[in-house]
């Protein structure tokens, strides 16, 4: 998540994070940490067994959508004020597989959503919900809800107060939809499960991606960086899932790059360019979005923490503007995982299996293995003024790298004398999230999970892991799970809850951006490691582990000054779908049609599996729907028109992009939504159509 406010900065936002700060005074430790030796690990004989050699699997997927409000929505990822919703550009989907082992009876629910990030309160209603529905074939073990990060879809769905500041509160309308398509999703894929199998393919992917914090990368040991020859993860790992008559299930891929191709002035829904790399592929395979059967390709995200697609430096993406960036980076990520999608001949071998428990992040007593050789603790969340700078290709106020080691900068040196407490180390603390009363402002209890897939195993963390910490966190569980035959150890990254970023210890040093944003102070990674060794050696010795300290339920919690719709109108003489600005006679292909029509309010109905477009071209006598909101080349765009005396209009504009492969023929724009009455509060639906026109 980028922070406030990229371009523009409210100062009441900042008065009110300096105004809660805490008055602890304490001086900062400076002590640098490394990276943590290699964990020994007692040799195991290979996998024995009814599941040794397996690759026969069980495999389900299902999508469903999961767009929250269209209008007057405070956008999550850039945290900015006056970034509100205010239309369609891409719908945000739940991609959901179930994968399944016959071998030792046990499944796991994956699900890639089009979301900043997984709240809390999202997860524990999932699985409150699948509970109810199929006793306990699903729980917190076996369920993995990971985020796309994409910054361009409405925020208010956490429980908790932070996330909540620049959205004006929690917005219950975008919860329950983001809850309920997950749900959905699962509910689909776990009806589709059939016997099949599971391919496995990886490859680079150059010239997408770079590292936003090259500086603090380079505090990494040498030796270290030398392993490697770039400073962020160029795999992308890919599965291919498939039945056993052949038929082509989906995929799921993981490749580390932020969803920031879409900038903070954006105010459309976009899944943004893993969103865009999805909608190519399902279009290719046919997908129908409203099947309960059908094909999904799920482009997930990884440790993308200090990985931006603006590979031209800080918002330039290579595009002419915000929409051909991100065709450039969705366009790459399509291409290679066709092409290892095409080419995946590694079968998965071995057995589904988890392991999930909960840790109470801001007191974990770290083993000095994992630290500079002295026994440390994690700290109470906060976070430093380098967040509010923002990150490249986010800009906020001020400029990164301010920590307590600059003692000629004054106000650094007045915030690490008045707020900073020695536990979180170079970090000038201006918010202390994990003392605000009456509950902490980012949830502490916080989960953490390893599942594998055959040879495969992902660990799903609730941060966005930096490339470092990211290399070292899969080689502590590498090296657990070797003796099992795993040979890939992915990232799965913001998944199953929320709270910040994760850094190496050299990496939190420098308190750029991502250091800043570390909340639990220098030793986060270290105490992560140790956690999540316990989990994989769990898994290999075939062992339980406590689920741990129960995390909050918050949903009766929630505070909002965010206002509904009160009612619709329009002028007398006109009616709701009608026309304020029609279309040409006739167009030629590459051309842009727009209509506009009087609107209504998109809260009134999500229309979720559904559209408020459609792009219909004659066939005879009938009309045949050639695009939806959800196509690439359409633009639904809502917008208030202040007709007096009640200010309460709306004019909504289709956009069409004409193909360059259209059909030539008679076409037209309709559009549908719906409109609240002031005089019985009651919704109604409503349709406009533009004029006939043609396309040459």
């Amino acid at each position: 998540m980028q922070t406030c406010l990229a371009r523009r900065w409210c100062p009441w936002v900042l008065a009110l994070l300096l105004s809660a700060c805490g008055a602890e005074v304490g001086k900062p430790s400076v002590e640098e940490g490394r990276a943590p030796p290699t964990v020994e690990t007692v040799a195991q004989p290979a996998l024995t067994g009814p599941c040794a050699g397996n690759t026969s699997f069980q495999v389900g997927a299902g999508i469903y959508d999961i767009t929250g409000p269209a209008a007057e929505l405070g956008m999550m990822g850039y945290a900015m004020l006056e970034q509100k919703t205010a239309g369609i550009h891409q719908r945000l989907r739940a991609r959901a597989f179930v994968i399944a082992s016959p071998c030792n009876g046990k499944r796991v629910a994956f699900v890639s959503a089009d979301a900043a990030f997984i709240a809390q309160g999202v997860k524990q209603q999932v699985v409150e919900r699948l509970r109810a529905t199929y006793g306990g074939a699903y729980s917190d073990d076996n369920v993995v809800l990971s985020a796309t990060h994409t910054h361009s879809g409405p925020g208010g769905f956490s429980h908790y107060a932070l996330y909540n500041l620049t959205i004006l509160g929690f917005d219950k309308q975008n919860f329950d939809a983001i809850v309920d398509g997950i749900y959905q999703s699962i509910v689909l894929a776990h009806g589709n499960l059939t016997a099949g199998s599971v391919r496995m393919a990886s490859g680079d992917l150059l010239n997408t991606s770079i590292n936003r914090s090259p500086e603090a990368y380079l505090r990494n040991p040498a030796t270290e960086r030398a392993q490697f020859n770039q400073d962020t993860d160029k795999r992308m790992t890919l599965l291919r899932l498939q039945s056993s008559t052949g038929q082509e299930v989906g995929l799921i891929n993981w490749f580390a790059v932020h969803g920031t191709s879409m900038g903070n002035d954006n105010l459309l829904i976009s899944g943004d360019n893993k969103g865009y790399a999805a909608y190519l592929f399902e279009k290719q395979k046919g997908t129908s979005y409203t099947a309960a059967k059908t094909f999904v390709a799920a482009f997930a995200q990884s440790n993308e923490g200090d990985v931006t697609p603006n590979i031209y430096g800080g918002e330039n993406g290579g595009g002419a503007d915000d929409f051909e960036s991100t065709e450039l980076s969705g366009r790459k990520q399509y291409d290679l995982a066709r092409a290892l999608y095409d080419g995946a001949t590694q079968s998965l071998t071995g057995a589904v299996d988890y392991r999930h428990t909960y840790v109470k992040m801001d007191e974990v007593q770290v083993a000095p293995a994992y630290t500079d050789g002295v026994a440390r603790t994690t700290c109470e969340a906060a976070i430093g003024i380098s967040m509010l700078a923002g990150a490249e290709d986010g800009p906020g106020f001020g400029s990164e790298g301010a920590t307590c080691e600059d003692i000629h900068d004054v106000w650094n040196a007045i915030t690490c004398a008045v707020t900073t407490t020695p536990c979180q180390g170079e970090k000038p603390v201006v918010l202390e999230m994990g003392t605000m009363q009456p509950y902490p402002w980012t949830p502490e209890v916080l989960p953490l999970q390893v599942v594998t897939l055959g040879n495969l195993a992902l660990v799903a963390v609730p941060f966005e892991m930096t490339t470092m910490a990211g290399r070292r966190l899969r080689a502590t569980v590498q090296a657990q799970l070797a003796p099992l035959g795993v040979d890939t150890v992915v990232i799965a990254g913001l998944a199953n809850a929320y709270a910040g970023y994760l850094v190496t210890r050299e990496e939190y040093a420098k308190q750029d951006y991502e250091g800043a944003s570390t909340h639990f102070g220098p030793w986060q990674l270290a105490a992560v490691q140790q956690e999540a060794e316990k989990l994989a050696s769990a898994l290999r010795t075939g062992v339980s582990v406590p689920s741990g300290p129960t995390p909050r339920d918050l949903r009766n919690d929630q505070t909002t000054v965010q206002t509904g719709v009160v009612f619709d109108d329009k002028l007398l003489w006109v009616d709701f779908g009608g026309i304020v600005t029609n279309a040409q006679a006739s167009y030629s292909r590459g051309a842009t049609v727009s209509v506009k029509f009087w609107g209504g309010h998109p809260k009134n109905n999500l229309r979720r599996q559904g559209s408020f477009l459609q792009v219909q071209r004659k066939s005879g006598t009938s009309w045949v729907t050639v695009a939806n909101d959800w196509d690439w080349e359409t633009k639904y765009r809502w917008e208030r028109n202040n007709c007096v005396p009640t200010f309460a209009c709306s004019h909504v504009t289709v956009e069409w992009r004409i193909p360059a492969d259209a059909t030539p023929g008679t076409y037209r724009i309709r559009h549908d939504g719906d409109w609240k009455s002031g005089w019985d509060g009651l919704i109604r639906p409503y349709t406009g159509y533009s004029r006939e026109f043609t396309v040459n």
